[in-house]
């Protein structure tokens, strides 16, 4: 029973597709993936070295400075949310890159941590619009994985002139103090640095951190200089009014005071070294990570850019699980989805994944149909995957390639809809972390039914080709003009003028669509947590996963002697 029957899958490069075909499809990718890293790069600069230049007169490090200092020594880092508000202006025709803060997955004192800094290249940390539900974004994704969150606060408050836009509602600023407060309640360290301004919101972010930090040019206030000095008529300086001197030593709001933003980093680290260390080793049972017998960079080479074309959904697999080894669930039932559990950086994990191209139809024996989207058969069986995972506190994995539910009169007499709603209340039930990549199309109803981010996913990955949308750009146009199309989606106006409106009109319908699919739309707009390199996927779903294991003793995690999932094999055997 306690046998995982994991078998070799995958095939070298060269047996599924010919130098030239891998060679274009790498080199098309290559061009969007280049994009990518240019706009990262963008993000990255802030608001420029003037600004970087600024905060170094002040004897300050910049937000991603107290980061690579924090972290362990040549480990990476994992951000999310690089791309909210890319593109956007604001008043006074400014930008917010990043939304003014770097929240990311990193790892200090071999412990896996979720940082969130100001960047105070960028308006003095201040908050824009989407900042606040960035910030709550990340304190979920900690809570979830049970993260300890290091706060580096160096923040000017909200951004005056958009703060209708960011203050008030449900997912508004002061929702990150109730967070703060969720965080504490559920027993996860919170430590802070305060390394500059930290004024009114700013100010209190940091209070509910069991640790709190100042340095000697630090402050948190409620109100700053200038907003006493209009209102009470007193000259002081905002060190007077909230540093160290009062807080430290007179108020308690923070516990040590530190000269500068190296002393307080280092301090940070000591904190985290106190805490017990990961979990991850031990569910590991002495078995390392291993890397896949086929590289995990050939994928961008394997991986079509045109998402109409197909390819074997088994070598994304195989190139993503340690070892290339792989135990598929149930597949002779619902040949259109691969389910089933693999080792990712040593750790046990579920993936489920479209397979695209052909598969058989079980209700006409003989006959193909299209994969990428889901009939009953397949609903039912990751279904019944995503509940054992639940049950066995296996972390989830869900790579999109979907282009949506079946449709037709058959597809509504087998009740879809009720298979669907099944698989929707189990991914809205489970209590274990799932994982969600999009790595191509994501369509209709099949993108929430795969733990798309309305279904709670702990993160959401976008690779440069991800798609959402409810329907391609040309079918979008057609449902939108159907009433000028006849059966066969020819224009019926006889008149030319109307005709040639109607093509323009179908034309910019589509045009519009496919520039809302760009994956950069929805990461600006936190429709996504972060666009990555189809190379890179692997070293972000085994630093998820190691999350996932980390803490102890907060959620389900059952050793393979008590899967569930091998009662499904053997019911599932019974059945055949």
């Amino acid at each position: 029973m306690s046998l995982v029957p994991l078998a070799p899958i995958g095939d070298a490069r060269e047996r599924v597709v010919d130098d030239r075909t891998f060679a274009e499809q790498r080199a098309a990718l290559a061009v969007l993936e280049e994009r990518l890293h240019a706009r990262r790069r963008e993000v990255h600069a802030g608001w420029g070295q003037k600004q970087v230049d600024r905060v170094h007169a002040k004897g300050k490090l910049t937000a991603r400075e107290r980061l690579e200092a924090l972290k362990d020594s040549g480990t990476p880092h994992y951000e999310v949310g690089t791309f909210v508000n890319y593109g956007e202006t604001f008043e006074g025709g400014v930008t917010s890159p990043a939304a003014g803060v770097v929240t990311a997955i990193a790892r200090v004192e071999g412990r896996l941590v979720m940082v969130i800094a100001n960047d105070n290249t960028v308006a003095s940390g201040a908050w824009w619009p989407r900042t606040p539900e960035k910030i709550q974004r990340a304190q979920e994704m900690a809570l979830r994985l049970r993260l300890p969150v290091i706060y580096l606060v160096d923040c000017s408050g909200l951004f005056l002139p958009e703060q209708s836009r960011a203050f008030p509602g449900k997912r508004g600023a002061g929702h990150i103090f109730k967070m703060n407060s969720l965080l504490s309640a559920s027993g996860v360290p919170q430590i802070a640095g305060v390394c500059g301004d930290c004024i009114a919101g700013g100010g209190y972010m940091p209070i509910i951190s069991d640790r709190v930090y100042m340095t000697e040019q630090a402050y948190m206030v409620i109100a700053g200089k200038a907003l006493i000095k209009g209102a009470k008529a007193q000259k002081m300086t905002s060190l007077d009014i909230g540093g160290p001197d009062v807080h430290v030593h007179l108020s308690g709001c923070a516990d040590e005071r530190v000269p500068d933003d190296e002393a307080m980093l280092s301090a940070i680290r000591l904190e985290v070294a106190r805490l017990p260390s990961s979990g991850a080793d031990f569910y590991r049972g002495g078995i390392g990570a291993l890397d896949p017998l086929y590289p995990a960079e050939e994928l961008a080479g394997l991986l079509p850019v045109d998402h109409r074309e197909a390819y074997d959904a088994k070598q994304v697999l195989a190139r993503l699980c340690d070892q290339s080894l792989f135990w598929e669930l149930m597949p002779e039932l619902g040949e259109e989805m691969i389910c089933g559990v693999g080792r990712i950086g040593g750790l046990y994990a579920g993936f489920v994944i479209n397979r695209q191209g052909l598969v058989g139809d079980p209700e006409r024996p003989g006959n193909r149909r299209a994969g990428g989207a889901l009939y009953r058969a397949g609903i039912a069986k990751i279904s019944a995957f995503s509940r054992a995972c639940d049950s066995d506190g296996l972390p989830l994995i869900w790579l999109q390639d979907i282009s949506g539910f079946d449709i037709g009169a058959e597809a509504e007499r087998q009740g879809l809809l009720a298979y669907g709603s099944n698989l929707i209340y189990t991914n809205s039930t489970n209590t274990t972390p799932m994982f969600t990549v999009l790595l191509r199309k994501a369509s209709g109803a099949g993108y929430y039914a795969m733990a798309g981010l309305p279904y709670d996913p702990v993160v959401q990955l976008s690779t440069c080709v991800s798609r959402q949308s409810v329907m391609e750009g040309r079918t979008a146009a057609i449902a939108t003009y159907n009433a000028k199309l006849d059966d066969d989606f020819r224009i019926v106006a006889k008149d030319d003028a109307e005709r040639q409106a109607v093509v323009e009109g179908m034309a910019r319908v589509e045009q519009r669509l496919e520039q809302d699919m760009d994956p950069f739309q929805a990461a600006r707009r936190l429709d996504t947590d972060e666009i990555v390199p189809v190379a890179e996927l692997r070293a972000w779903l085994a630093t998820l996963v190691e999350a996932s294991y980390q803490g102890t003793g907060y959620r389900r995690i059952k050793n393979p002697r008590i899967w569930s999932m091998h009662d499904l094999q053997d019911l599932v055997g019974q059945v055949r």
